[in-house]
């Protein structure tokens, strides 16, 4: 598995009004060209009466990175929404910004600065986030254990995903793995070497970025 990535952490929109043309901002997170794809013509057949419907994408599988001007003067609108994605170190995400035209024309530089203003709101509406590398543990102890076993999960994992109750306790969480042989040290002296997790697999976690 690859390393941490940012990306958004969940599908949103922003708009501004700009000498009367409405520009409407898109964000969603993909994984897949297919998936960018069916973002862009959700949001084409939404916006059927819009002038423009510019695009960009960034993935981190092939790393592949596309954009369309969709009408608009080359150069002015997808490759300033990509740049907004890049300069932002965003991947795995499909950027749509919407153009209403209002009548007045905004000039090449005007329209770059629109379409990266449009896009920049997409991104801070779907929340910029750090996937994480994270394994996924789980463990079992006593009811006994289960107070002093559980500070000390909560304390070095990235997250407690569930906790069921049965005849013992049973805890899965997500941890960064540099983090693993301090959390199963700590396990063993709290619980005289009773208590061990076990790894599952892997997956990424998001982590806000301030």
């Amino acid at each position: 598995m690859s390393g941490d990535y940012k990306t958004v952490r969940r599908a949103a929109q922003d708009e501004f009004t700009e000498k009367r043309s409405r520009f409407i901002g898109y964000c969603a997170p993909v994984s897949t060209e297919a998936e960018a794809t069916a973002f862009i013509e959700q949001l084409r057949r939404r916006h059927w009466d819009a002038r423009h419907n510019v695009y960009a994408y960034s993935l981190r599988e092939g790393n592949i990175r596309r954009y369309s001007d969709d009408g608009e003067p080359s150069g002015t609108a997808g490759m300033p929404v990509l740049d907004v994605i890049v300069k932002n170190g965003v991947c795995d995400v499909c950027v749509v910004v919407t153009r209403y035209f209002g009548g007045v024309l905004l000039g090449t530089g005007g329209l770059v600065r629109a379409y990266s203003r449009a896009a920049g709101l997409a991104l801070d509406a779907g929340e910029v986030v750090l996937m994480q590398r994270c394994a996924l543990c789980t463990l079992h102890c006593t009811y006994t254990q289960y107070g002093k076993v559980a500070s000390l999960v909560q304390e070095l994992a990235a997250g407690v995903d569930d906790t069921v109750y049965g005849a013992d306790v049973l805890l899965k969480f997500h941890i960064k793995p540099e983090n693993i042989s301090l959390l199963e040290k700590k396990l063993a002296d709290a619980t005289a070497g009773d208590v061990k997790l076990a790894e599952e697999s892997e997956d990424f976690f998001p982590t806000s970025v301030k």
